[in-house]
């Protein structure tokens, strides 16, 4: 299905096509049509099938921009997730003149809330952050018509699901919710029995979860050869860019030290590092200055 097959205004279909997305994924074409009626959704696909879009156009269908209010709120896991979805939120809705802030600890609280007072409709934010602008009643939620729950599993895998909960006592009960899981553990499914009003349950079979444009393949090494193989590797391909994940902070900072022993242009972030230090290393990245990212899957998402 393509976009311009959506109910979408013309505003957002010039941007659609501007950013050069023709055919919608299998969430998109789905979750799109429900979320415009204003049904609550449960969309369970993995990291990287659209979701953003999925839930971002519908959304920016909807705000009026005559209004100064807040009118939706989406609760990402990581500081790097509701930096992207903002900027992706931002991108759809300009030519419409949506403003989208977002909020993360890390960064100046102080800075944040001079900049929800010049104004957003939508307002994307991690969980913990969200709480403490809540308890200083530093953000206005009364007027919100839709929220948004990204990545709920790894929220959840993170301890923020007291957060959460008190986040979704403090919004409107006449709202839409639209909630994005990976997977459906029990807390995630009491979410939406208790917070949501006869959500429609979209799962994307797993052989739409990953593209054909992509090449995937693995290699099976012993453990202790892991990291000549690993450079062998990248002698051989030689890519432009490069990102690796390793699965432990303590892992992506030994991963990071040999590849620039061994001369290769490598840096990486997790979440122990200064929120200031994973944007620097991340511009870095996006400027082609870095050739290697290594990262947590924590760290990375939304990347």
């Amino acid at each position: 299905m393509k976009f311009n097959e959506f109910n979408l205004s013309a505003e957002l279909l010039a941007e659609i096509e501007k950013a050069g997305f023709v055919e919608a994924s299998p969430i998109q074409e789905q979750t799109i049509p429900l979320a415009l009626e204003g049904k609550d959704v449960i969309g369970q696909a993995q990291t990287g099938t659209g979701k953003t879009a999925a839930f971002g156009l519908p959304t920016l269908e909807k705000i009026r921009t005559e209004e100064a209010t807040i009118q939706a709120l989406v609760i990402a896991p990581t500081r790097e997730l509701a930096v992207q979805s903002q900027e992706e939120l931002f991108r759809f809705g300009r030519s419409k003149g949506v403003k989208v802030r977002s909020v993360y600890g890390g960064s100046s609280i102080e800075k944040q809330i001079k900049g929800l007072k010049a104004g957003a409709h939508i307002v994307v934010g991690t969980p913990g952050r969200l709480v403490d602008l809540i308890k200083r009643k530093a953000i206005k939620l009364d007027q919100l018509e839709t929220l948004i729950l990204d990545e709920a599993d790894e929220m959840l895998n993170m301890g923020f699901l007291e957060d959460i909960e008190s986040i979704l006592k403090a919004v409107p009960d006449q709202r839409q919710t639209l909630l994005f899981s990976a997977t459906m553990p029990p807390a995630i499914k009491r979410i939406g029995v208790q917070f949501m009003t006869n959500p429609e349950h979209i799962q994307i079979a797993a052989k739409e979860l990953t593209t054909d444009l992509v090449e995937q393949f693995y290699v099976r090494v012993r453990d202790f050869e892991k990291f000549d193989t690993l450079t062998r590797i990248l002698d051989v391909q030689q890519p432009k860019l490069a990102i690796m994940f390793g699965r432990t902070k303590r892992r992506v900072d030994e991963l990071t030290r040999g590849l620039e022993l061994r001369g290769f242009n490598a840096a990486g972030i997790h979440g122990d590092l200064t929120q200031q230090k994973r944007s620097q290393v991340l511009k870095q990245f996006k400027n082609g200055e870095i050739k290697i990212l290594v990262a947590t899957d924590v760290a990375a998402r939304g990347l």
